[in-house]
């Protein structure tokens, strides 16, 4: 029952608003430029003097694509010229010598991502090479308990590329589809048969990947309910481990490649929540659980047993099973979560490569959390990963009587309560299936920025 949505059009339409999607809190919108290296550097030499400290997570962005997909809003370079891969992972590698010394050598790397861009867009002897300086650097596991993962695009992913990355110690990958259906394709200019997908997937499986998981995408140009459950059933050929099925936010204002798609081609807002619908109930059909933002999982998946049990965690790569991790992230752009800071890399490469040149860590901006904060951050977490908090966990834990500090609070989930989005009685909150779709709203509550004016066109709608 945990894992179960029940979709309500109605309750939908009420609650349609635009919102953060928590993988910080408070969010990146709220960064100050005023945080600096030389701040995080001091935030990461505390790190190293708990009793216990924490294991490691590392994520490196890998910026670099061959072609650009019209709904992309990552941060990417489009490229086919391999001389700006060289020089990017040369001050990459500078980069990972620097922020390994701020760590200590028995803090294990338990979690570590290659993100993009497209990963798989290096050569099979750049990515040894970046995982030989990884492991120079930081104190890699040498078994395969880890959670190790990498993101692989089937267009720039040979079988040999499968055997090396399996190789150098990945154990998950994680492949952008979006759509099967040939007409969307080409609307987002990305084209992608099937059988290259399988393919790609079958050779995982056959290097021993533990875990496969499949992005789709819903609201894209020339997509019905009917082209979409036909993606769905080819889908489920390939039998996925983890399924994340994300809600396409267009906003050509933000996101210059998105000008090139045809408005007019767009589904309709009845046309879109009804794909959405039919994923929901194809997926729970299929044997899928809920896992919450777009994420479906077998029972058997780490992430569904994880919830189950309460241990659930959120960061800036979505759910995670590694809630104790430090997240060191390297590369333009790639934001690290050290105690209770946030700091995020600067955006451009020439800025980039000065601060490495320059032996400074490239850090462009960050947050360091107030006692408030972390309590609003911890509420969230609990409310977005589990569907549940209890009371009386938050007061023990932060020296606070929850039903008196967040008294405002529990009078605003009123109405949501009237309308079964969720359960409040003395001892805590339960979402309920009926509020299950609809987390991101629950967790809104609870965040104060939002009530400090901030701007939510920056922000896309929660369904």
């Amino acid at each position: 029952m945990a894992n179960q949505v029940y979709f309500d059009k109605e309750v939908i339409a009420k609650y349609s608003l635009t919102g953060p999607r928590y993988t910080s809190y408070p969010t990146v919108l709220h960064f100050h430029d005023w945080f600096t290296g030389n701040i995080y550097q001091e935030q990461a030499a505390l790190s190293n003097e708990d009793l216990i400290p924490s294991s490691l997570s590392l994520y490196f962005h890998l910026p670099f694509c061959r072609k650009v997909c019209f709904y992309c809003a990552c941060n990417k370079i489009i490229t086919n010229n391999p001389a700006h891969s060289v020089k990017y992972l040369d001050h990459l590698h500078k980069e990972i010598k620097m922020q390994g010394q701020l760590f200590d050598r028995d803090r294990m790397v338990t979690q570590l991502h290659w993100g993009g861009g497209t990963p798989s867009y290096l050569t099979n002897q750049q990515m040894q090479a970046l995982m030989v300086e990884t492991r120079n650097n930081f104190t890699l596991l040498d078994n395969d308990a880890g959670d190790y993962s990498v993101e692989i695009d089937p267009r720039v992913t040979d079988t040999e590329t499968v055997s090396v990355l399996r190789d150098i110690g990945f154990n998950r990958i994680s492949i952008g589809v979006q759509d099967f259906d040939m007409k969307v394709q080409k609307s987002v200019n990305r084209i992608q048969p099937f059988e290259l997908t399988a393919g790609v997937i079958e050779q995982s499986r056959s290097e021993g990947f533990k875990s496969v998981n499949i992005d789709l995408i819903y609201g894209l140009p020339k997509q019905t309910v009917a082209s979409f459950r036909q993606t769905l059933e080819q889908l489920s050929e390939l039998n996925p481990d983890r399924i994340a099925v994300y809600n396409y936010a267009h906003l050509p204002h933000m996101f210059k490649t998105q000008r090139q798609i045809n408005e007019k081609d767009l589904p309709t807002a009845d046309e879109k929540l009804a794909i959405l619908q039919y994923v929901i109930d194809y997926l729970q059909a299929q044997g899928y659980l809920y896992i919450g933002m777009d994420h479906f999982a077998k029972p058997s998946d780490e992430l569904a047993i994880a919830q189950q049990r309460g241990t659930l965690y959120r960061n800036f790569q979505g759910y995670s099973t590694h809630k104790d991790c430090d997240l060191v992230g390297m590369g333009i752009t790639a934001i690290s979560r050290i105690g209770n800071c946030y700091a995020q890399n600067v955006h451009g490469l020439d800025e980039y490569y000065d601060c490495v040149a320059q032996n400074r860590i490239p850090v462009s901006r960050g947050l360091c959390l107030d006692d408030d904060d972390r309590i609003r951050r911890d509420v969230i977490s609990r409310l977005i990963c589990n569907f549940y908090l209890d009371f009386e966990e938050i007061n023990e834990l932060h020296s606070v009587d929850f039903r008196e500090y967040f008294r405002n609070e529990l009078l605003m989930l009123n109405d949501m309560s009237d309308d079964e989005l969720c359960f409040i009685d003395e001892t805590g909150i339960k979402v309920l299936p009926r509020g299950r779709i609809l987390i991101r709203n629950i967790c809104m509550v609870f965040d104060k920025y939002l009530r400090n004016g901030t701007n939510r066109k920056s922000y896309s709608k929660v369904i």
